[in-house]
């Protein structure tokens, strides 16, 4: 651990202290640099399709909903945004036209946790209707806090609320507005420091000590317009129309100690207003299209402060005041970099099938795509613990990019004569340059990546058997992956800026598998093969060339039953246990063997009953039934912190749910 001996008084040259923080703030910079609080995921969400980039509004969305989807691979063709890792589509319940009816659940479980949630929908007369649902959950910490008086971590409180308003103006013009708002507010999550014996003496697996007992806040605001438009038997005009307002604020503990001597405080609120405006045509004949147009435009303020050692006294004076940051550089000092970023996108897409023969279809798609980006008002000093500006270390900056692409997708489906499908695709995504946010110490940090660009070749079959009690779905791939943003540290100077990983490769297999053994059983399993390899790259000085990319397990493993007990007089009894492997990975590309998380495998599973009428049901469910522990992201702060970063998945939980429907 760093202490006043192991780092001399630099007051004089902030270059000296640049040098010696090469790997200080590496591993921290390589898990939020790129999906730092600024940036938009390559996966893209989107909630009844209105595309959500920024942390800010990803608020509480998982209640009432009809459906979710789940898109693999480049993306653009379709609607929303263009990105490289693929589509998220979260759909609500819509407000169902003269129609009374709704629901209410409750629920308890370990942890203390208590969830409510429920929906009503109401007519309006004959041709509009209201839906109102809302969820909420409260449980105590799982991160057991032995500081006496502070709080235990990983906590859960939040709210949300949705409003959706449907109406059928007449036979060919349809209107669904919604509005929601969300609010999260618990204990932050809690970080597990590594090698134990230095970092967490005397500590279980789930303990923690821990001096910050600040609350997570994040609260979102979103109102959506959906219109549809019949102009003809034929033609359809769909128009999404959005605008999001979004805040979120933690306090993160980052070394996992009651010690001060690394925390990090972010800041984010974001707006933005999105319009998507497609044609799409029901011919009914072997031509049909969608041809659209969309706008985005979002803006962003960030805030984040590395507090370095707030807690060592590095004058000799008694107390702690800003004379100690300004001798002892970088302890007791708090470094704080803020901006303003505004991103617009503006593209117009189309997606066409042709149908060649009865049997073969050819799929087809373009998108172009314009967008720029200004990072405004940068500005990074270094403070005392109580505020006052030591020094400047980037003077107000400005960035700014423009970048045009064009992207698309070809394909072919063959229908064979039983009904099966096999088709073949491919399809190039995009996804927009990035301005560095970590930047803090020296005006060279502040860079931009250039956009990334992904090339998937797929081939696949879509089958069933036995009278369509087995269903099978396969599929291969092949990823080509250009310039992926990353982070870098300048061995020589320590300044860290957002590079591009020139050239990566990516490839594998997926099946998913569905028996219908009988009425009363089936068995759901799925199964993914994934080969990944940078072939080209360097980050934090070091050739990453032939490592394996993050987040990227060799092989994962899903499987579900659903079993029916009994179902008759006295209701209907189900069981369904789960069971979800992964193989070994690693969660960053420098590869670190202490940092590879070994295979695991997670069993869950609940135990349903539903009344003979379906008015009411009751539920026991568990999660994580073995308590397996396991890490979620790991960061290499070991050289210059003396500990490694990591985070660790939720701990065993189960409870029971009671409903009723009218």
């Amino acid at each position: 651990m760093l202490a006043p001996g192991n780092t001399s008084p630099c007051h004089h040259s902030l270059h000296l202290f640049a040098k010696r923080r090469e790997s200080q703030h590496a591993g921290i910079a390589q898990q939020l640099s790129v999906r730092a609080l600024n940036q938009a995921s390559p996966v893209a969400t989107y909630y009844d399709e209105v595309y959500k980039g920024n942390f800010a509004f990803l608020g509480v969305a998982m209640y009432d909903l009809e459906r979710v989807e789940v898109l693999r691979g480049p993306q653009g063709t379709l609607y929303g945004k263009n990105t490289t890792g693929g589509a998220v589509n979260i759909i609500a319940n819509n407000a169902k036209l003269g129609e009374t009816s709704g629901y209410f659940n409750a629920g308890y479980g370990n942890y203390n946790r208590v969830d409510l949630n429920g929906a009503v929908n109401v007519p309006l007369g004959e041709k509009a209707a209201l839906r109102v649902a809302g969820t909420y959950a409260k449980a105590d910490g799982w991160f057991k806090n032995v500081v006496p008086g502070k709080p235990d971590l990983a906590s859960t409180d939040e709210y949300a609320i949705r409003a959706t308003l449907n109406v059928e103006a007449s036979e060919t013009v349809r209107f669904v507005l919604r509005a929601s708002t969300s609010f999260q507010n618990p204990y932050n999550y809690g970080i597990y420091a590594q090698p134990e014996a230095a970092n967490r003496p005397g500590l279980g697996r789930r303990e923690i000590a821990s001096s910050i007992d600040a609350k997570r806040r994040a609260r979102t605001y979103s109102v959506a317009l959906t219109g549809t438009f019949d102009i003809s038997d034929t033609l359809t005009v769909t128009s999404i129309t959005a605008w999001d307002k979004g805040s979120l604020f933690f306090y993160e503990d980052t070394d996992g100690t009651a010690s001060e001597l690394l925390e990090i405080p972010y800041n984010d609120r974001a707006t933005q207003f999105a319009q998507d405006l497609r044609l799409t045509s029901d011919f009914g004949g072997p031509f049909e299209f969608i041809l659209g147009g969309y706008f985005h435009r979002e803006k962003v303020f960030n805030e984040t402060t590395f507090e370095i050692g707030k807690d060592i006294d590095s004058d000799g004076v008694l107390g702690i005041t800003a004379d100690d940051c300004a001798v002892g550089l970088p302890l007791a000092c708090l470094f704080r970099n803020r901006f303003d970023q505004l991103k617009k996108s503006y593209a117009i897409y189309s997606d066409v099938k042709y149908e060649l023969t009865e049997s073969v279809t050819m799929r087809g798609g373009l998108r172009y795509t314009h967008d720029t980006g200004v990072q405004s008002g940068f500005r990074s000093d270094a403070l005392g613990v109580d505020g006052t500006l030591i020094a400047n270390l980037i003077p107000l900056s400005s960035l700014r990019y423009s970048q045009d692409n064009l992207s698309g997708k070809i394909g072919l489906d063959y229908k064979l004569a039983d009904g099966n499908l096999v088709y073949a695709s491919i399809s190039r995504g995009y996804r927009a340059p990035s301005f560095n946010a970590q930047a803090f110490f020296d005006p060279s940090e502040l860079s931009i990546a250039k956009p990334e660009q992904v090339t998937s070749y797929e081939v696949g079959a879509k089958t069933q058997f036995a009278d369509r009690k087995v269903t099978l779905n396969v599929a291969g791939f092949y990823y080509d992956y250009r310039n992926q943003q990353f982070i870098n540290v300048d061995p020589a100077s320590a300044a860290q800026t957002l590079l591009n990983i020139p050239k990566s490769r990516i490839y594998g297999g997926e099946a998913e598998l569905t028996i219908r053994a009988s009425d009363r059983l089936t068995f759901h399993g799925g199964m993914g093969l994934l080969a990944t390899k940078i072939q080209r790259g360097r980050v934090s000085g070091v050739n990453v060339a032939g490592n394996r990319l993050s987040n990227a397990p060799t092989l994962t493993f899903n499987a579900t039953i659903d079993l029916t007990v009994f179902d008759g007089g006295m209701g209907k009894l189900s069981l369904h246990p789960d069971v979800a492997y992964q193989s070994s990975q690693f969660f960053e590309v420098l590869n670190v063997p202490r940092l590879r998380q070994p295979s695991y495998a997670l069993v869950g599973g609940h135990i349903d009953w539903e009344s003979a009428d379906g008015r009411f049901n009751a539920s026991i469910w568990g999660k994580n039934l073995t308590d397996k522990f396991y890490f979620t992201s790991r960061v290499d702060l070991l050289a210059g912190f003396g500990f490694d970063y990591n985070h660790i998945g939720n701990p065993r939980m189960y409870g029971v749910t009671v409903g009723a429907k009218f």
